[in-house]
């Protein structure tokens, strides 16, 4: 199964230096020794440390809420567009609490408006109206 997640994920997998997983037995020397032939770092998670994967289980809870509960995935390809334009959604424009609500490659707050009824506001659709982005037109 490591042999085929490693063709799979093809070009991919240069991109990827650790993988995370936690102790179970079904994860052989085997499981991790296809990973090291390709110069990941296999870590284990700590023992009976229930929420030390808590971060990664959050944003999937959020991606399924946001969108994946909201849609029909048809095929991998379309599973794999759907999260490609979610992560440029929650990357680009989605506010992050931790951030003081910018989003994480926004660098400084936008001006402040001081007159709403000058400006149009602009919805985006994103993932074909399941999330909506507002900005304000030029």
């Amino acid at each position: 199964q490591a042999r085929s997640l490693a063709v799979d994920l093809g070009l991919r997998l240069e991109s990827l230096r650790f993988l995370v997983r936690d102790r179970d037995r079904k994860y052989t020397e085997s499981f991790g020794a296809v990973f090291a032939s390709e110069g990941i770092e296999t870590l284990k998670t700590a023992p009976r440390a229930p929420r030390m994967n808590a971060h990664c289980e959050r944003v999937i809870g959020t991606l399924r809420r946001e969108a994946l509960d909201h849609l029909l995935i048809l095929n991998e390809a379309h599973a794999r567009r759907v999260l490609d334009v979610y992560a440029f959604h929650y990357n680009g424009h989605r506010p992050h609490q931790a951030r003081g609500q910018l989003p994480p490659l926004a660098q400084e707050h936008p001006a402040p408006s001081t007159d709403l009824t000058a400006h149009r506001l602009l919805r985006t659709r994103v993932l074909g109206g399941v999330i909506n982005e507002y900005r304000y037109a030029a």
